[in-house]
């Protein structure tokens, strides 16, 4: 047959194949290919392209009747193949196409580890019981029956003490080489269960062999101790396993238990437990496996104060101190982190061990400077607290660790105040630290951080607030707490006290009301309410004050028989005119909270007149208390229904009535 493309005629046997790259981003030209069959049984090569068209030999040939069909059947071969190819080009295409379509910032589906058997779900109450308490209990059994075995072989002489610490230390290590066998079959629990048994053999074994049989020096136990504890370290980091490292950690701190011998072994005991503590640390910062130090810090610290209570002495004063400061500069670091993961962050490195490790750090460093007769010092021991926990904040850390380790600083810087001053001072010292960080807040305060609590500004305002209340509670109680006897009225330090600390309330009162108005949040406590609470506080501070000075000018005329009743006149005058200056500046600063504790303050006054004034009056002071009491109140009654101050207008519209003017009534004369 003959096909004709192009107006052109082709062989049978030749075909012509029209194929391009199968990428579909390659930009080529097309290309066309001819292909004769030499035989019948020729095939194409693979170009994967597509069959245009087919024609007729026109070679003559020797008619044969059996050639035809072989012809078509080893074109539609050609063409089935060429077909094929083409499907194939398109999936490829079509799977390339999609990949391109996929976002770029989709993460790849991480693979399961069908290695380990884990289930999906958290495990029932009754699957934990019997995995992990069982397990437990099990652990325990068999070390106290290994014990009694122990024993029960030490008794009855069976064998000698020799080949009894060779088979301890032979099972152990058996039982936890055979643990293995286990994990590789997936039962992980059960591989670490059995490695704790066999952990304890061995460290029962070694503590044997030294204590009770006096077979091994101490300095071989112990190296034989530290390598048991460091193949399960090693075990824990090549698994992965928390669980083996908190084993491997009980074993260590229980070797100076095993190899105590009662004596005082200073250096070498801290030196070990230092060495823990810094192992355990990198660990939890290379491995984020926080519960560690739940078991750490607590142990270490309780080593040290076994050992302070029985061995310290003013003569070890030096090497103590340093490795207390070294405990504490290795349980600093946690808390300390660049670029840690979200995941690696934990409140046991960020609140628990911070705190636990300020509190035990400064009780170890008090009770040392107590004890060697150095109280002087212990001031400053807190202003270094306070200033490392400063510094630690320039490092790079989680915001809420940055504002635990202000906190922290504070708080040194607080209480070394009490240690250091006494009296006056440290009243002053409070009141200006409370200033200060108030100010420091307000500058600090950003848009972005008003309403988180943990940001720095916030933990500032709490701080200013303690401090404040620190000040203002030993300001008012200055009476209990000092002793000394003022003679001179007003030129005193009593007074140059209060002085100073109208002053600081009227800053704090100026800081809290600019920053309600530039920088408003929600923080607590809020600038509003410290303003508030600020306003009050100096308008006690400022009655009392004066109160005590007007009864230290009557108290040196004590000699008289009215001194008492002219010292109690002074005092309600002194009060009065306070009250009436009080809603004179409720008035000029149209402020409702003013007026009402003006208002409050008056009504007390009365009340002390008529209740405890007027008893021993004569009627002369008697005519001149009530004309004067009177006179002021008539005064600030017609003051509130004149209502010069337009009150009226702020808290409750006025009658419409009295908003016109009358024909008869000028524009002026309104109200």
């Amino acid at each position: 047959f003959t096909l004709k493309q192009q107006d052109e005629h082709l062989p049978a046997y030749f075909i012509v194949v029209h194929y391009q790259h199968p990428c579909r981003r390659h930009v080529g030209p097309h290309q066309r290919k001819e292909y004769q069959l030499v035989n019948l049984i020729a095939t194409l090569p693979c170009h994967g392209g597509t069959v245009v068209a087919m024609g007729v030999d026109e070679q003559p040939k020797q008619p044969n009747g059996d050639s035809q069909p072989v012809a078509e059947i080893a074109a539609l071969t050609a063409r089935v193949e060429a077909l094929e190819r083409q499907l194939a080009s398109l999936h490829a295409a079509s799977v390339s196409a999609s990949e391109s379509r996929l976002p770029r910032t989709a993460k790849a589906v991480p693979v399961p580890n069908f290695g380990q058997h884990t289930p999906s779900e958290k495990p029932s109450l009754e699957s934990r019981i019997g995995s992990q308490l069982f397990s437990r209990i099990g652990i325990i059994a068999l070390l106290i029956g290994a014990t009694w075995f122990l024993k029960l072989a030490m008794d009855s002489h069976w064998i000698g003490p020799l080949g009894r610490i060779a088979a301890g230390l032979i099972a152990g290590a058996a039982v936890v080489l055979w643990s293995e066998r286990f994990r590789r079959h997936g039962f992980n629990v059960f591989s670490y269960s059995l490695k704790a048994i066999g952990t304890g053999v061995l460290y029962l074994s070694l503590w044997a062999s030294f204590q009770l049989y006096h077979l091994l020096p101490a300095a071989v136990v112990l190296s034989a101790m530290v390598l048991v504890t460091a193949w399960n370290a090693y075990m824990a980091w090549s698994q992965n396993s928390e669980l083996l490292a908190a084993y491997a950690l009980a074993g260590a701190f229980a070797t100076p238990l095993l190899l105590s011998t009662g004596g005082n072994h200073e250096v070498f005991l801290f030196t070990y437990l230092l060495a823990l503590a810094i192992v355990t640390v990198i660990l939890v910062r290379l491995k984020s496996w926080p519960r560690l130090l739940l078991g750490a810090f607590p142990v270490t610290a309780a080593f040290v104060a076994a050992w302070y209570v029985q061995f310290n002495s003013t003569d070890q004063l030096l090497p103590t101190a340093l490795f207390v400061a070294l405990f504490f500069i290795t349980f600093i670091t946690p808390a300390l982190c660049s670029k840690a993961p979200k995941q690696s962050t934990s409140p046991i490195t960020e609140i628990l061990l911070p705190l636990a490790n300020a509190a035990c750090a400064a009780l170890a460093f008090y009770s040392l400077l107590e004890d060697a007769g150095h109280h002087a010092l212990i001031p400053w021991l807190a202003l270094f607290f306070a200033v490392v926990y400063l510094g630690l904040m320039r490092l790079p850390q989680t915001q809420l660790a940055s504002a635990l380790h202000l906190s922290l600083g504070i708080v040194f810087l607080t209480i070394a105040g009490p240690l250091k001053a006494s009296g006056h001072w440290l009243t002053i010292a409070w009141l200006a630290e409370a200033t200060a960080l108030l100010w420091i807040s307000a500058h600090l305060s950003h848009p972005s951080e008003r309403s988180a609590p943990s940001s720095t500004h916030c933990i500032l305002r709490r701080l200013a607030t303690g401090a404040l209340a620190l000040g203002l509670c030993s300001l008012l109680l200055q009476p209990v707490w000092s002793h000394h006897i003022v003679q001179t009225p007003f030129l005193n330090r009593r007074f140059a006290t209060s002085l100073f600390g109208v002053a600081a309330l009227a800053a704090i009162i100026r800081i809290a009301l600019r920053s309600s108005e530039n920088h408003p949040d929600e923080a607590s406590p809020s600038w509003p309410a410290i303003a508030a609470g600020a306003i009050i506080a100096l308008n006690l501070v400022a009655i009392l004050a004066c109160v005590r000075e007007i009864d230290t000018i009557w108290s040196h005329a004590t000699a008289k028989p009215e001194a008492a009743l002219q010292n109690s006149l002074a005092i309600s005058a002194f009060l009065m005119l306070y009250g009436a200056t009080l809603l004179a500046v409720g008035f000029w600063r149209r402020s409702a909270f003013l007026r009402w504790q003006a208002l409050i303050l008056l009504v007390f006054t009365i009340g002390k007149t008529f209740l405890y004034d007027m008893r021993d009056l004569t009627q002369g002071y008697r005519v001149v208390s009530f004309l004067g009491l009177g006179a002021l109140l008539m005064a600030i009654s017609f003051a509130y229904q004149k209502d010069w101050l337009s009150l009226r207008g702020i808290d409750e519209p006025p009658p419409e009535s009295s908003m016109q003017s009358t024909p008869d009534q000028p524009t002026g004369a309104r109200r």
